[in-house]
C-alpha cells in the first residue's frame, strides 16, 4: 500500500486538505486494528477526525437498494435518511457508523 499512498497521519491529511487536495482513505482493513469496530465505523471516525464534508462509501452495485435488485428493479433510493436506513434494516452501512455520522453531522 505504501507504494500507492502514504500512511495516515492526521496532521499530514489536514495539510493536504489545506492545500486544496482531496484525501482518500483506503484499506481501512481490520477496522484500524480494533476488533470492536467495523470498517464503516473506522471510516466514520476518520471522517470526523479531519472534519470531512462528506463520507463516501464504495459498494458493490450501482446504488443503495431496499432489497435484492435482481428481484425488484424499482428498489433503488435516490436519497435516504439515517432514520429510514435503520428502520428498513438496510445493511450496506453499519448502523453504528451511520449513527455516528448522523450525530456528528457528516453526510454519507
Amino acid at each position: 500500500m505504501q507504494d500507492a499512498a502514504e500512511p495516515y497521519i492526521r496532521r499530514r491529511a489536514m495539510r493536504h486538505l489545506e492545500k486544496g487536495r482531496v484525501v482518500i482513505f483506503g484499506g481501512i482493513g481490520a477496522a484500524m486494528g480494533n476488533p470492536l469496530l467495523t470498517t464503516d465505523t473506522a471510516a466514520a471516525l476518520r471522517a470526523s477526525e479531519i472534519n470531512a464534508d462528506v463520507l463516501l462509501k464504495g459498494i458493490t452495485g450501482d446504488s443503495l437498494c431496499g432489497c435484492a435488485p435482481e428481484s425488484n428493479g424499482n428498489a433503488e433510493f435516490e436519497h435516504i435518511s439515517y432514520q429510514e436506513l435503520a428502520a428498513r434494516g438496510i445493511s450496506k452501512m453499519d448502523v453504528k457508523a451511520a449513527t455516528f455520522c448522523e450525530e456528528n453531522r457528516i453526510p454519507c
